[in-house]
Parts: structure tokens; C-alpha cells; sequence
């Protein structure tokens, strides 16, 4: 109960831009004392500020889906061009949320057969698309401001699913906090497919190292690849070369209007 709050009131200043203790203990029905608590927790992610009266958001996360999706555009083109490459004949594969993993889609190869295990909306259409590519869906509710699905009844039935590799979005990455994400109905989803797959590739921009959200998902050490530009920070790219954590830099130009 306590982190679902937390959440809410994460989301709700990133939905406003800002807001005051005092408007904050009349949303969520709480006492001031319990709401500086609870920006302690969310301030230790980065992602707001203290200011006069209140906090205010440092973050573009919870933008709406298509405005997040122009960020960095290229450089997401480019991180989705290079994880298709990952993909081989007969694969199957889980592809995350995310306006990078959507990027995928962009790349997919007609010829190779392939099944995907998705709750991306934007993956879905891309691959109904193509006869050789069988898809399973997971999430039984549709997410507006993410466009996927979330809420699965059943776990049974993937357990019985042999996924070869998982390519994972994330809303930060941090050597001390490991892979996180801000939403709590895509956590369990994301946490279980990194337990399962034998192959986890994480899809990151440059934004996104030295950046912690809410939640920690998976520790950088359960990634076998990550694929992102050349700007990976040194601390980073030791912690891969001590841990045998391979990075792939996508640097390619791409048509972001493709």
C-alpha cells in the first residue's frame, strides 16, 4: 500500500510539473509528516526537486506516450536497429514496453521465423504484420500512457516457455540501484521475464545511466547485453568488463521517420 502511494504521488507531480505539501496531503489523504517521508523515497530517485513549499518534477517520464517517443529519437532508432541484429532464425523472444523497444519493430526481418512474447502495443501491430512471426501476448489490461498491456491473470502458462532472449527497456540504470522502472503494474511482468529468459538484453539511451526510479526490477548483472550509444559513462563500462557484461554501441544513422 505504502508503494503504490509513493507512486501515485510520484505520478502525480510528474503529471503537474509541481505540487505543495499542502496539496499533496489533501490528494492523498495523509498527514505532512507522512508526505516528507514519502518525497524522501521519491527524491532519492532523482527524478524531483525540493523547491519553495512543495517539490517539482525533474522528469519527462510520464509525458504523454508520443512525446516520449521523440526523445532522443535517433538514438532510439538506432538502439532498436541494433537489437533486431540480435535476433536469429527460430528465436523466441520477449520485447519489452518502452518507445526504445518499440523501435524494434522498425527492423524486423521478414524472412527469419520468429515467435515474440510482448505487451507492446507498437510490437504487436509490427509483427501481425508479418506471416513468419507468431506472437503470445501477456497482459490482459491496456495502458494508455505506456501503450501496453499490463495485469496477468496466469503465469502457469509461460512457465511451460522456453524464451532464448529478452530485450528489456528501463526508466533508469545505476551501478548502486540497479535497473529501474516507475511503474508498479509492469514490475512484476518485467522482474519474472528476467528470471526466465537465458539471454536479457537491456535497450538504453545515454539519458538513462546514473538515473534510479521507484522500483528496481533486475541488478545490471542479471543483463547479458546492453546496447546503447557511445556515450556509456566509464564507471559503467568497467562494471561490464568486470561482470563480462557485453555492450553493444549503436551508433549507425538511421531514418527517423522510417
Amino acid at each position: 500500500m505504502k508503494l503504490k502511494r509513493i507512486q501515485e504521488i510520484e505520478a502525480y507531480i510528474h503529471a503537474n510539473g509541481s505540487a505543495s505539501i499542502n496539496e499533496l496531503c489533501e490528494k492523498f489523504n495523509v498527514s505532512k509528516n507522512t508526505i516528507r517521508r514519502d518525497i524522501n523515497k521519491i527524491l532519492e530517485s532523482g527524478t524531483i526537486k525540493k523547491v519553495y513549499g512543495g517539490v517539482a518534477s525533474l522528469s519527462n517520464q510520464l509525458q504523454p506516450y508520443e512525446y516520449r517517443h521523440t526523445s532522443h529519437a535517433k538514438e532510439k532508432m538506432a538502439i532498436g536497429k541494433a537489437a533486431a541484429e540480435e535476433i536469429e532464425d527460430h528465436d523466441l523472444i520477449y520485447i519489452d514496453s518502452g518507445t526504445t523497444a518499440s523501435c524494434i519493430g522498425d527492423f524486423f526481418d521478414p524472412d527469419k521465423h520468429v515467435t515474440i512474447i510482448t505487451n507492446n502495443l507498437n510490437i504487436i501491430n509490427k509483427a501481425a504484420e508479418l506471416s513468419n512471426y507468431e506472437l503470445i501476448l501477456i497482459g490482459m489490461t491496456y495502458k494508455h500512457t505506456t501503450q501496453s498491456f499490463v495485469n496477468v491473470e496466469s503465469w502457469d502458462y509461460f512457465k511451460r516457455i522456453n524464451i532464448t532472449k529478452s530485450f528489456m527497456a528501463a526508466t533508469g540504470i545505476s551501478i548502486e540501484r540497479g535497473v529501474t522502472n516507475s511503474d508498479l503494474l509492469e514490475y512484476d511482468i518485467k522482474r519474472r521475464i528476467v528470471e526466465k529468459a537465458d539471454k536479457n538484453i537491456l535497450l538504453v539511451d545515454h539519458s538513462k545511466f546514473d538515473k534510479a526510479a521507484l522500483i528496481t526490477y533486475a541488478s545490471i548483472g542479471h543483463f547479458n547485453q546492453i546496447i546503447t550509444s557511445d556515450t556509456v559513462p566509464e564507471n559503467y563500462k568497467e562494471y561490464c568488463r568486470k561482470n563480462n557484461i557485453d555492450i553493444k554501441y549503436a551508433t549507425e544513422n538511421v531514418n527517423v521517420d522510417k
